[in-house]
């Protein structure tokens, strides 16, 4: 990895870790976006003797005891020390243990600071939020995008859209069987058939396995959880569907996008959108053999990526024939956005959106200015 690429994140640690009294730092992303060999450029910059660091992917013994003895090796770091955790959340009770020594050394005078890193949202969020309430800062990592693709490999744009998302697989772009081996195996067994199945109980695995597949083909397209079911070769049901759903999503592998509407109940009641979070998810079930149309949907995916690092509620909206790709909502700021690729254009559902909400910004995005459209809403 260019080492000058996709480590932001380390900026805003840095001035984090600096102040009289910080707090534990959490960072949260994807497994192979860099957040490892990130934080490993960091600890350069700090004497050996000052920080711990260690990681509890594949650790056999993953018990509260192993994170105090991570605890104490680190406070006997030089000025107290910097304690680094990789892949907390396959430690038992890990935020339980975490929240009791952080307690502790309040009343210290030697204070050590912790930084933690995961791979999976359901099981961090749930620590966080019930043992960590007000002792972190969260920093989010999120798979690649087109300007760190370019300028640390020097990806063209069709390129991004069909490798795009994980930096380890860009060396193998040019030979397709290579590129979706390391795509199926280093991303998605590691993660769909490890690393979830290790924190949460699925009743059949292959099944499992089957609807992730079927979901990513559907990336960028609305589909009911019912049309999801009826896709799969066993036995199951909608609650299944919405569950398996939810740990990838967890996962960092999808993100459901719900139908805008004024009501919220009625926004969570209806069909997702299924938005990959990277292309690569998508064009690896078209065994990167895309068409026109299907790059259309893999450009449509990029922005939707885009547009979920920001601020805001990502929804899509649909009235009988007429549809608009996104609408981001920001405070009390709603923008409905179309994206198009190729030459045919219509702002048909725009101007229909327009007419049910007539308070909203309309964005017609191109691959030639959607980067610049993008930044606008963080105005």
């Amino acid at each position: 990895m260019n080492s000058s690429i996709k480590l932001g994140f380390l900026t805003q640690l840095k001035k984090s870790l600096s102040v009289s009294e910080p707090l534990i730092q959490v960072i949260l992303g994807p497994r192979q976006v860099g957040k490892t060999t990130g934080i490993q450029i960091f600890l350069k910059s700090f004497k050996k003797s000052a920080y711990h660091y260690v990681s509890a992917d594949g650790v056999l013994s993953k018990t509260s005891d192993w994170i105090l003895e991570q605890w104490l090796m680190a406070s006997n770091k030089d000025e107290g020390g910097l304690l680094v955790i990789d892949e907390v959340q396959k430690v038992e009770n890990w935020s339980e243990t975490i929240k009791k020594l952080w307690d502790q050394q309040a009343r210290s005078s030697q204070r050590i600071k912790v930084v933690l890193l995961g791979s999976s949202s359901l099981d961090i969020q749930k620590g966080l939020s019930e043992s960590l309430t007000g002792r972190f800062l969260l920093h989010r990592v999120y798979q690649w995008n087109f300007n760190e693709s370019q300028k640390g490999y020097k990806l063209s744009f069709e390129e991004f859209l069909k490798y795009g998302g994980y930096p380890g697989s860009y060396q193998f772009k040019e030979e397709i069987v290579q590129w979706l081996n390391y795509m199926k195996n280093s991303i998605v067994e590691t993660v769909v058939g490890k690393d979830i199945l290790s924190l949460a109980r699925v009743k059949s695995p292959a099944l499992f396995h089957q609807s992730f597949y079927i979901a990513m083909s559907y990336g960028g397209q609305e589909i009911s959880y019912t049309k999801l079911l009826g896709q799969l070769q066993d036995k199951g049901n909608v609650e299944i569907i919405k569950h398996y759903l939810e740990l990838f999503e967890g996962a960092f592998l999808l993100r459901q996008l719900f139908k805008y509407s004024n009501k919220a109940v009625l926004s969570r009641s209806s069909s997702p959108k299924i938005l990959p979070m990277a292309p690569a998810l998508y064009s690896m079930n078209k065994d990167v053999d895309l068409s026109q149309e299907e790059m259309g949907r893999a450009f449509e995916i990029v922005v939707g990526c885009e547009l979920v690092r920001l601020p805001g509620q990502l929804y899509y909206w649909r009235q009988g024939k007429y549809e608009v790709d996104f609408v981001y909502k920001f405070g009390k700021k709603l923008t409905a956005i179309e994206v198009k690729y190729g030459k045919n254009i219509s702002a048909k559902g725009l101007e229909k959106f327009k007419e049910e909400f007539p308070s909203t910004k309309l964005l017609l995005l191109t691959p030639e200015n959607y980067k610049k459209q993008i930044e606008s809403l963080k105005a």
